[in-house]
């Protein structure tokens, strides 16, 4: 089974997002954002799907060397984490990030310290959280393998088009990995291309995904995308598994 991004319907609200998707998956990953956004978890009881949260991003920073910013990022997520526990789902973050290189230091121990606390809440709520890798973007934290040991003992969410902005994809599919993020790219840009479009290896992907039994999240940029992903997805599947 392929779960599905909210993000491909974005412009839609999310009731209508849900009611499209559901001839499609029975898995789907909400986009913590805009028409997304979540204040209660009112919208997703209609529906039986196994669901993931993607927490909200644009804001948040939670390796801010501001407190204040910091503080308030961990109260976002937190807030995050009980709607998710409310309907039972994993929540996917971002790691946070620094203004200037000489930053890093102090950015780090900010980074530290939020997870301790992001830990406790998810402990709290018996939530299960995962930290994502970022695309070519300076200052962000987890965007090569090299920044894997900061996360030590909480789940890695593998995003391979950003890892593939980065030219690191290969190292991150051999590390453990938790949930899957896949869209497609031509290594320039975080376009969320179809599958099959542009230059990822989807048969490496897709073994590494089986290696670690989860269910991956196709994250395009629009419906048809996504149907289009499913479609190249099921055939690559076969070679996998050598049948």
């Amino acid at each position: 089974m392929f779960g599905v991004s909210t993000y491909c319907l974005h412009q839609e609200p999310l009731a209508v997002a849900l009611e499209r998707l559901s001839p499609i998956t029975d898995c789907v990953e909400v986009m913590d954002e805009g028409l997304h956004h979540l204040e209660s978890v009112e919208p997703l009881e209609s529906y039986s799907y196994l669901y993931f949260i993607h927490a909200p991003a644009r804001g948040i920073n939670i390796a801010s060397i501001h407190e204040p910013i910091r503080r308030a990022s961990i109260e976002v997520l937190t807030q995050t984490f009980t709607l998710a526990a409310e309907v039972g789902a994993d929540v996917v973050i971002h790691p946070g990030y620094y203004a200037w290189i000489q930053e890093r230091d102090h950015a780090l121990g900010m980074f530290k310290q939020s997870l301790k606390e992001l830990t406790a809440a998810a402990e709290d709520l018996s939530v299960t959280f995962f930290l994502e890798n970022m695309g070519n973007w300076e200052y962000f934290f987890l965007r090569s393998c090299e920044d894997l040991p900061l996360i030590d003992g909480i789940g890695f969410a593998l995003d391979v088009g950003h890892a593939n902005l980065n030219g690191c994809l290969d190292c991150f599919l051999a590390h453990p990995t938790a949930h899957y993020h896949l869209h497609d790219n031509n290594g320039d840009d975080d376009t969320h291309s179809p599958i099959g479009t542009g230059t990822i290896d989807f048969v490496a992907v897709m073994e590494a995904v089986q290696r670690n039994n989860v269910i991956p999240i196709i994250e395009v940029e629009t419906l048809d995308g996504v149907t289009a992903s499913i479609t190249a997805l099921e055939a690559i599947d076969p070679a996998v598994s050598g049948t």
